[in-house]
């Protein structure tokens, strides 16, 4: 009999967490054949996966109504509003759910207050895999409810081992529960299908080369500091533009700086992009100013495209996918001027040096594939 693993991520925008939920519940179900996998559409957060969940023998379990489309995305309040109308909603249904079906395990990626909290109270018969991503900040609630859960988590688990060994210092879980598991971010099967042919219109490229960066359009991505860096690079150097990929809430802010600098004709957000492979094959390098990060999907999908990647030396994840930047170039992070000396150090840099880095990253990103992040799953799943 299939042992059943439950994958609990309620996601308001589509950001990472929506990638390491989705890939690593296709890996489990595509290479299990002793586990059957649930993800859990809390209010219709998932609706729009259900073909590709369904394709790769995925069930979406739809908790609630569909009230998802009616939910504030953008915000701080926006965003904390929805999570708490989330929580509220999906208490008695979840706990019904766990209850009634009685998983082997359910893994926990985002609005894990809820099913931690349903953990402490009631009994069940399921294991509780944490799942810590990002750059946690340790409120006093965060820390109290992880504590009063130890014993009773059956696994905790991070993307990069840097964030790892933190906890571990911080001493809130035993250490023995601690494990590091990659995200589920590259399907070598699926890269080499990738279609080659430009998608998108990049004529105003013409003979320019391109620095790329993506993500989400939010503070933690730093995009303003990137804009004001690479205002001082191309004042020497005028043969790159910037092309910024992402939506959020500091668009117009961004589109105020780019206006002031004058640089309508060098920096350009083109929003959001869920296929993003043919772009990059049209850059020369990636870079992520991001104040915090986990490892990164974008980074990992950049080496697997052949750009050099340059990046700050945020927590929790880029300097050891950078191996300490002698796989590309680490930049202090936010430090005035240190991303500009650095895409200098990158236009200067000799062809043999770059490919030589590029070749490294490559080969550190097959790290990332779904199928080793299946190996290490069903490792801990079985212990």
């Amino acid at each position: 009999m299939n042992k059943k693993v439950f994958y609990w991520s309620p996601c308001l925008n589509a950001v990472g967490t929506i990638k390491s939920t989705l890939n690593s519940a296709i890996a489990l179900s595509k290479y299990s054949k002793d586990h059957k996998v649930f993800v859990i559409n809390s209010c219709g957060e998932w609706s729009d996966y259900r073909d590709i969940f369904s394709k790769n023998s995925v069930e979406l379990i739809d908790l609630n109504f569909d009230y998802f489309k009616y939910l504030p995305k953008k915000g701080f309040i926006g965003s904390r509003f929805s999570y708490f109308v989330i929580f509220i909603l999906s208490f008695f249904p979840l706990l019904i759910l766990l209850k009634k079906e009685k998983p082997n395990s359910i893994i926990l990626h985002l609005i894990t207050s809820l099913p931690l909290i349903l953990l402490y109270l009631f009994k069940f018969k399921s294991n509780f895999i944490l799942r810590i991503s990002g750059y946690p900040k340790l409120h006093k609630f965060r820390k109290f409810l992880w504590k009063i859960n130890n014993k009773k988590l059956k696994s905790i688990t991070c993307p990069s081992k840097e964030l790892m060994y933190k906890l571990k210092k911080k001493k809130i879980f035993d250490e023995k529960k601690l494990f590091y598991l990659p995200d589920a971010i590259i399907s070598l099967e699926e890269f080499s299908k990738k279609e080659s042919k430009i998608n998108t219109n990049l004529d105003f490229i013409k003979n320019k080369k391109v620095f790329l960066a993506a993500g989400r359009l939010t503070r933690q991505k730093n995009f303003s500091y990137l804009i004001s860096e690479f205002n001082n690079f191309i004042k020497i150097n005028k043969d790159f533009i910037l092309i910024i990929l992402g939506e959020g809430e500091e668009k117009n802010l961004l589109l105020k700086i780019i206006k002031e600098k004058k640089l309508e004709e060098s920096v350009f957000l083109l929003g959001y992009k869920r296929e993003i492979y043919n772009i990059m094959q049209r850059s020369s390098a990636f870079i992520l100013s991001s104040l915090w990060e986990e490892m990164g999907f974008v980074i990992v999908e950049s080496a697997m495209n052949n750009l050099y990647v340059i990046s700050s030396d945020c927590p929790n994840g880029p300097t050891e996918f950078l191996n300490n930047g002698s796989n590309g170039i680490l930049f202090s992070n936010n430090l005035p001027n240190a991303l500009f000396e650095s895409l200098k150090k990158f236009s200067d840099s000799k062809s043999e040096k770059i490919f030589k880095d590029k070749v490294k990253l490559k080969k550190n990103s097959k790290k990332f594939t779904k199928f080793r992040h299946f190996l290490k799953l069903v490792n801990i799943l079985e212990i």
